[in-house]
């Protein structure tokens, strides 16, 4: 009897000195994979950099031409279009923004029609999230949460685009409020500075591999003659007064000259290559680790993310405010990605951060909104920043550029998001998320019309005139806003409909479906780019609860 005691004595100690360790070894595997989630996020953020340097050599000097003709630019839609495309061609709208203010304070544009270029920007500047969201396309439910989660930013500035550019154009509110505000300023007393906190641990990587001159685009903008975009010269000294004496002994005083004390050290320096080549080069590689570091960063959040935690994490993320308190938690989130975006100086590099955890399902689209939203409010601040950098006494209109920005995106979001039946942007995002579950090839569709062939087009038809362009897109808008009204009334009360139109059965399916086209892409794509057959996985996401207070509710997703 004693010795079965203590052999169950013994058994008892060994389960729990098993459990210690397993916990001990269940411990240290979450520190590792923590840490390896750090190392791939930095790499994912540098990938983003390289892939930002790649369009920039790629397209820069194309982007800095655009802003030369001014005559092009005085059509307040082809200017909208040119800041659209100029910002992909540069993946960039804080430097598109930052070329459109340092012309404004060199007097190359004037206010009224920068308003329009950064308009543009705004929207340009979400095509990286979208690309982002494109790497998690090999599972179909991750896929279509990252692209509703990413277009979300598309549709709210397209959106805000289409409402508020014809209202500038007719009545300047913009320009009018930013001149009241900019008048009000005591603009000396203002003084130039630039805060960029992630640069400060993504650079000392990033500069080893290529080093871009930010200044090489406005050059071209301001109609310089620049041979190349690369960096050469990273210290300069100016030299007051400088002394040279010529061969026959006589010295002069020269006026003060600058002289580069020291050359930039980075891997394309010594290279023949143009640079196209070396951005074709960099494109390709920083896709590669960009999709490479998102694969990891995916399955890593996933294996983190496992039973309690995941639904720890995603009730804190989530959490809404109790009772009628909930109503101004989405504003908390305004402020949030506001302020981390000032910290990273990049919307982009913020949106596209929290793509993959709208992917995971840790972020729900209804927070990733507001989020979007704060975002677009803090990329104003390099705008601003860039204006503050203009000598005193040209400070006025680049400031009053930079403001016009800013109130833009606040008009966008006092329409947009306080009343929340008009937050459009979520039913859309979550149409584009389905559309994309359904057919892979539609996300490069999508990515390829919405910011390339779009923009060209109505670029194209504004050029041919204000006839010609009204012609055409009235139509055409006319038609979309029928097609909108009906598919609501459809919805929500189907019944005052005459009977025929209270579904689309009646149209043929090639204008109803993408089935058609489905097949088509079928015929030159192998399954895999083309539509996604998982009859396991349903369209819509079984729901999860929250902490809401007392209450519990549910988190809906796309």
């Amino acid at each position: 009897m004693a010795a079965n005691t203590f052999d169950l004595e013994d058994k008892e100690s060994k389960d729990v000195d098993e459990r210690r360790s397993s916990r001990c070894i269940l411990f240290f595997l979450f520190i590792l994979k923590f840490i390896l989630f750090l190392a791939f996020l930095y790499l994912f953020i540098c990938s983003l950099d390289f892939l930002s340097s790649a369009f920039r050599l790629l397209g820069g000097k194309a982007a800095g031409k655009v802003f030369q003709n001014n005559e092009i630019l005085r059509n307040p839609v082809a200017g909208l279009m040119i800041g659209v495309l100029s910002t992909v061609l540069v993946q960039s709208s804080s430097t598109s923004t930052s070329i459109v203010v340092s012309l404004v304070g060199a007097g190359l544009l004037d206010v009224k029609t920068a308003i329009p270029i950064v308009m543009g920007a705004n929207i340009g500047t979400s095509v990286t999230n979208t690309i982002v969201a494109m790497g998690q396309i090999t599972n179909r439910r991750e896929f279509r949460r990252a692209f509703a989660g990413a277009t979300v930013h598309d549709m709210f500035n397209w959106m805000t685009v289409i409402v508020f550019l014809p209202l500038e154009i007719i009545t300047g509110y913009l320009f009018h409020l930013s001149e009241v505000v900019v008048d009000s300023l005591a603009l000396e007393a203002y003084a130039d500075g630039k805060k960029d906190f992630l640069k400060v641990i993504t650079k000392p990587f990033t500069k080893r591999i290529v080093q871009i001159d930010k200044k090489g685009i406005q050059k071209v903008a301001q109609n310089q003659d620049v041979d190349t975009l690369l960096k050469t010269c990273c210290k300069s000294k100016t030299f007051q007064n400088f002394n040279e004496t010529f061969v026959n002994g006589t010295s002069y005083t020269l006026p003060s000259k600058k002289i580069c004390v020291q050359e930039c050290e980075y891997i394309f320096k010594d290279t023949t290559l143009s640079d196209s080549e070396i951005g074709g080069i960099l494109l390709v590689a920083s896709l590669i680790l960009l999709c490479f570091c998102l694969f990891v960063i995916v399955k890593l959040l996933n294996s983190i993310l496992q039973g309690n935690m995941r639904k720890v994490i995603k009730r804190f993320i989530n959490y809404e405010f109790p009772g009628r308190c909930g109503y101004f938690t989405g504003y908390l989130a305004i402020i949030v990605g506001c302020g981390l975006t000032i910290l990273v100086q990049s919307s982009s590099i913020f949106t596209s951060t929290m793509t993959p955890l709208v992917g995971v399902g840790v972020v729900s689209l209804e927070r990733m909104y507001p989020l979007t939203l704060g975002s677009n409010i803090g990329t104003t601040t390099t705008g601003i920043l860039a204006a503050l950098a203009q000598d005193a006494d040209k400070m006025r209109n680049p400031l009053q550029v930079a403001f016009c920005h800013l109130f833009f995106n606040l008009s966008g979001i006092l329409l947009f998001y306080p009343i929340p039946f008009l937050r459009f942007p979520i039913p859309l995002a979550k149409f584009l998320g389905k559309e994309t579950s359904k057919y892979r090839w539609f996300a490069i569709m999508y990515l390829v019309c919405m910011f390339f062939l779009f923009p060209l087009v109505v670029f194209a038809l504004s050029m041919a005139g204000w006839k010609v362009m009204a012609g055409v897109l009235i139509p055409i808008a006319s038609l979309l806003v029928i097609v909108v009204i009906i598919k609501i009334t459809q919805v929500k009360k189907p019944s005052i409909l005459p009977t025929k139109l209270q579904n689309w059965k009646w149209l043929p399916i090639c204008c109803r479906s993408l089935e058609p086209v489905d097949r088509v892409m079928n015929m030159f794509c192998c399954d895999r780019c083309t539509s996604i057959v998982d009859d396991s996985d349903s369209d819509t996401d079984e729901p999860e609860s929250k902490v809401n207070g007392t209450n519990d509710q549910e988190v809906t997703h796309v």
